[in-house]
């Protein structure tokens, strides 16, 4: 496990520290490496396969993909259908881990949700499957190693807060479970918070010291917005790229409902910008 340094960064007259997991690898970085950490290290003959599901530019089938190439291990995911535009592409997190070997299987919409929860049926002990964005249970190793570097890299500063947004809430949750000191701030991108806290508990038993900020507008997961732009430009300037899927929500929910001195774990995925950024081009004439 590599520890990450710090940096830091002002944004609207505030100084926040960032922990930097995006700078661990190009594909496999940030809370997926983290989330990922038991697998890492698992010797590659304990595996011939490895399955998951989920999204076409999700960030969790690139770290996937990356390390099942590292491991020689047979990576199959499985989509709604892709469309003609996505398969096409030379860039982006679909092409990039296509690129890595991942096989793809498209599932048709009304069959999708069922197809997926038959695929832990008949299961032999070569293949593991990852749930949709690295939801699992084994997570919690790789985010106690984190916690630890957290703490030790702290001792001297005046921080007790951690921010770190949620997809399925695995990182926050295990991460507030092994900094029981801090508070962890964290921000829900994929549905409410009652959907986040349904999907955390399914892990583990949600501790009072997880604050899930709730954004004052409803956004929609991957739709680009024209504030989350302009706080990825505001950060980037700043002098750190984040990813524009889950780091903008986060950052205005950190600046319009917390007043501390924060440390951000940055999430990686910064690998989607390209494709994204394209996607705010089309739809705002940039």
């Amino acid at each position: 496990m590599k520890n990450t340094p710090l940096s830091k960064i002002t944004l609207e007259g505030r100084e926040f520290f960032v922990k930097r997991d995006d700078l661990i690898d190009p594909y496999l970085a940030g809370n997926k490496y983290r989330k990922l950490y038991t697998l890492l290290k698992t010797p590659k003959s304990k595996y011939k396969k490895i399955i998951s599901y989920g999204g076409t530019q999700s960030n969790a089938m690139l770290a996937i993909a990356a390390m099942c190439k590292d491991k020689e291990w047979e990576f199959t995911y499985y989509t709604k259908p892709i469309s003609k535009v996505i398969k096409e592409q030379t860039f982006g997190n679909y092409y990039l881990s296509k690129y890595l070997g991942m096989k793809d299987i498209e599932i048709d919409i009304e069959l999708y949700r069922d197809y997926i929860a038959t695929l832990s049926i008949n299961i032999d002990e070569d293949t593991y499957i990852i749930d949709q964005g690295g939801a699992d249970k084994s997570a919690k190793d790789g985010l106690e190693v984190l916690a630890q570097e957290i703490r030790k890299q702290t001792k001297d500063l005046d921080i007790k807060s951690v921010a770190t947004p949620s997809g399925t809430g695995t990182t926050a949750l295990f991460l507030a479970l092994a900094l029981k000191e801090f508070t962890v701030y964290t921000t829900p991108n994929v549905g409410d918070s009652s959907y986040l806290r349904e999907q955390m508990l399914a892990l583990a038993k949600i501790p009072d010291n997880l604050i899930i900020l709730e954004p004052k507008k409803k956004y929609h997961f991957a739709k680009p917005y024209p504030e989350f732009l302009q706080m990825y430009k505001k950060t980037k300037e700043a002098g750190v790229e984040f990813d524009l899927l889950y780091a903008p929500a986060m950052w205005l929910a950190l600046l319009e409902q917390t007043d501390e001195q924060v440390l951000y774990v940055h999430s990686g995925g910064v690998s989607s910008n390209e494709s994204m950024l394209r996607r705010y081009s089309q739809k705002f004439s940039l």
